[in-house]
């Protein structure tokens, strides 16, 4: 009935006028069908993780059209309704100083590509935002988002229990017609992905902890819906999912997520009747009781059907699971019909308290707290859980690594953000230059913090805008929200709930950096406040509202040029993927590889994976051809796209490649003390320098320049000292804390090292380097070259290591001359 009385009272505004009402109809439902569409398509898209690497760009480029699409329909749309009535209203200028933000953060950018991309992004959540305003005004518009986004989150919990229970195949094969493509692969890659805490559940998003940030907002809506729904039927519906949910979160085995769940509730509670809260609380511990019932054996039966399949195992897991469910789907029912008008009734007095509203959850602060203490501490409680789950909870504390490894992020994004205070580095700041900041040797492109993140990447500028922004939408949310009546308000309140949700966690973790949360987090904004009632005042609507066309002008201009930018984005991954795989399927015709790269590039200028993907292919042909022209046009590549993205490691690495091919020594040593500065954790650059360095110093020494050899060679024995001291700084790190890659000396290092030493007359300083590469296979002539001056040095000092010795000539006798040739020689 509701719905056909929303339809009705639509039908009637849009009667009011004729031709421009038909039009606005048409988009009215041509926006809805966008936005149910892509509220199905974007989650299994990967979540449209912004990698900051070409394998994850197609789906955010495909966005942008989506959003740029959206954007010029709504151009039309406002046309005919554009107008300044309500601060909210406001939202929609306000909304694209984030963008504008981002733009300007570009001329200042540590990397054009991923400044780029974050631009697009910023557009995308304009426009969704704008989409979600415009439409919800209407409750038929909120009708549709509302559900579409509960149906469609729904399917991805069921969609990841089905793979959790061992149904991955047909899982696949649901979505398999829209989803991302994992070929040859017959199922979602990664939906259940193991690490040293065993299989972990990620869904769509291939991350555990951003799926778990996911699963706090769905539960918390399942129950929200659940207590306000009116019909047994739509009670039962919602009711049936929460177990599934909970389900899902545990065995996403997210440590953070378990910290913020309670967060999030205590700020979800406070917004609603003490007798909502009362019935809240108890479906939360009801459902959470249940579930834990079934949790140890759907756990291990999940555990066990990730390493192998068993059709028996997989109908034990649904039926256990399709029987909790359904049994806390009865007693919801139950309880909302029978013992929630009684404890409305024994309410009712307390209610007209002030502070009401805030004493249950002060109490559920206080229950949460003895629970908290129980579980966290020996008190037997966890051992009702699986073990994983049991081994996750009980090493939640300030000293386990991921906590120091997130303090160590969060420290090293403030070193950068000194650097770049005002405008930011650009969007993918982080990514562009962790490296250079970085207080040991760790890869995360992600800084596990979505407002540090932010404010790297646009400065105080930026963050303040967002921060203005932010604050703008809460405070015309809550402020509406006092004055309406408590139907009015549940219809909206599932998005503040999940915008919340994802806000929280995202301060932990990187869950925006999934655009397809960021998406949600935008619709929920536009939602929250598109019934604003709070009116401008006529002397700012005389102001604002005196060239109407201007807005709607504006905003179709930009969107036809950012359509095309799209459509060009799209085109030029196409002809990369088209280039790669032509490569890949064994064609030699050098044309058929590079004309659709040059392409791509022409589209898509310095992109550095496309650049890569060149520079690679000219090279091997130089080596194949030596035909110069080849190598001048690979490294004048390299040379543009590093103007635009001096701190991207793989253009830096084959640069210098390029110039040792080419034996410019001097040059390749200037261009990699360089870099050091900006990847001071690279053991390549230590190498390559200390090499290089000790090469030169070879040079000079057969011309009889003393003074030239030492320079170097002194250079090389004070890159050796910045490694080292690089080195004793690992050893600082709290035990717990992993230092991350690998840095330790190499055999060319120590070789390189020891011939100075040996070359010096120390030669216990010079056997000392040459241990170093000694322990590799004699196949390798590293570690051959190693050896050989590893036994000249013993020889020097009246030492011998016989073993290695008779191990060396026995594989080539030759070697017995080679280490006389080197005790004997005079350097």
């Amino acid at each position: 009935m509701n719905t056909r009385k929303n339809q009705r009272t639509y039908a009637a505004l849009l009667n009011k006028t004729s031709e421009p009402t038909d039009k606005s109809s048409i988009l009215f439902w041509i926006l809805s069908g966008i936005a149910l569409i892509f509220l199905l398509w974007a989650p299994f898209q990967r979540g449209l993780f912004n990698g900051n690497n070409f394998d994850f760009e197609r789906p955010i480029y495909s966005s942008f059209i989506w959003a740029s699409v959206v954007l010029i329909l709504l151009s039309i749309y406002l046309y005919f309704h554009w107008r300044l009535k309500e601060k909210s209203d406001l939202a929609i200028i306000l909304a694209w100083l984030l963008p504008v933000t981002y733009f300007i953060s570009t001329f200042v950018a540590a990397s054009t590509n991923y400044a780029a991309n974050s631009v697009y992004i910023q557009i995308i959540y304009v426009a969704f935002f704008s989409l979600a305003y415009y439409l919800t005004k209407q409750d038929l518009g909120l009708s549709i988002l509302k559900y579409g986004f509960i149906s469609t989150s729904y399917f991805i919990v069921i969609f990841g229990m089905m793979n959790w229970l061992g149904n991955k195949e047909a899982a696949f094969a649901l979505v398999k017609w829209f989803a991302a493509n994992m070929e040859p692969n017959t199922s979602y890659l990664y939906a259940v992905m193991s690490d040293s805490n065993g299989p972990r559940l990620t869904s769509v998003f291939q991350y555990a902890n951003s799926y778990a940030a996911f699963l706090i907002a769905i539960l918390l809506v399942a129950i929200f819906l659940v207590i306000t729904s009116s019909k047994w039927y739509s009670i039962g519906i919602h009711a049936f999912m929460v177990v599934p949910i909970i389900i899902s979160f545990f065995v996403t085995l997210s440590r953070g997520a378990l910290v913020i769940l309670p967060i999030v509730l205590l700020l979800v509670l406070p917004f609603l009747k003490p007798r909502k809260q009362v019935t809240y609380l108890i479906h939360f511990v009801l459902s959470f009781g249940l579930s834990v019932v079934i949790l140890n054996k759907l756990t291990t039966i999940g555990v066990t059907l990730f390493h192998e399949y068993k059709s028996d195992l997989s109908l034990s897991g649904w039926t256990n699971l399709l029987v909790i469910s359904l049994i806390y789907a009865v007693l919801a029912v139950l309880i909302q019909k029978f013992a929630s008008p009684w404890i409305e009734k024994l309410t009712t007095r307390f209610e007209e308290k002030r502070f009401s509203f805030l004493a249950i959850p002060v109490l559920a602060v206080v229950i949460g707290g003895i629970g908290a203490t129980l579980l966290l501490t020996d008190s037997g409680v966890t051992k009702l859980l699986p073990e994983n789950i049991r081994t996750r909870i009980e090493n939640i504390n300030l000293q386990q690594h991921s906590v120091l490894e997130r303090g160590t992020f969060y420290k090293d994004a403030m070193k950068l953000f000194e650097d770049y205070p005002v405008f930011g580095a650009g969007g993918g700041a982080w990514p562009a230059l962790y490296e250079k900041y970085q207080n040991n040797p760790y890869i995360s492109r992600q800084a596990h913090n979505f407002f540090l993140q932010y404010l790297t990447d646009v400065g105080i500028v930026g963050f303040a805008a967002f921060l203005i922004f932010l604050i703008f939408i809460y405070y015309i949310y809550i402020r509406n929200f006092i004055k309406q009546d408590e139907h009015t308000r549940n219809k909206r309140f599932i998005f503040f709930i999940v915008s919340i949700s994802i806000l929280v966690h995202s301060s932990l973790d990187f869950d925006l950096s999934y655009v397809y949360l960021g998406i949600l987090l935008f619709l929920s904004f536009g939602i929250m406040i598109s019934n604003d009632t709070m009116t401008l005042s006529n002397q700012w609507k005389e102001v604002l509202n005196t060239r109407k066309w201007a807005y709607p002008s504006v905003m179709l201009l930009l969107s036809l040029f950012l359509f095309f930018t799209s459509v060009r984005l799209l085109s030029a991954d196409g002809q990369f993927n088209q280039s790669r795989a032509t490569a890949a399927s064994g064609n030699n015709n050098l044309n058929d590889i590079l004309a659709p790269l040059d392409n791509a590039l022409s589209q898509h200028p310095n992109h550095p994976d496309y650049t890569l993907q060149k520079a690679s292919i000219l090279f091997q042909v130089y080596n194949q051809t030596k035909d110069d022209k080849y190598y001048t046009e690979a490294t004048a590549l390299l040379d543009q796209a590093l103007q635009k993205e001096p701190h991207n490691y793989q253009l830096v690495e084959r640069k210098i490649f390029s110039l040792i091919q080419k034996n410019q020594t001097a040059e390749a040593l200037r261009f990699a003390n360089e870099k050091l500065n900006s990847f001071p954790w690279k053991v390549f650059l230590y190498e390559v320098l200390i090499s290089l360095n000790t090469d030169m110093g070879h040079a000079t020494r057969e011309s009889n320049n003393v003074q030239e050899r030492d320079k170097y060679w002194n250079q090389a024995l004070e890159i050796y000292d910045r490694f080292e001291t690089r080195k004793k700084e690992l050893a600082l790190l709290p035990k717990e804390q992993g230092q991350g890659q690998d840095f330790s000396e190499t055999g060319k290092m120590g070789l390189a090292l020891g011939q100075i030493q040996f070359i010096r007359g120390k030669y216990d300083a010079a056997e000392a380097m040459f241990r170093i590469g000694i322990g590799g296979p004699l196949e390798d002539q590293a570690t051959k070259q190693n050896i050989r001056w590893y036994l000249a040095s013993l020889q020097k000092q009246g030492k011998t290591d016989q073993a290695l010795f008779d191990k060396l000539v026995a594989q080539d006798p030759n070697e017995r001359q080679e280490i006389e040739s080197l005790v004997n020689g005079k350097f």
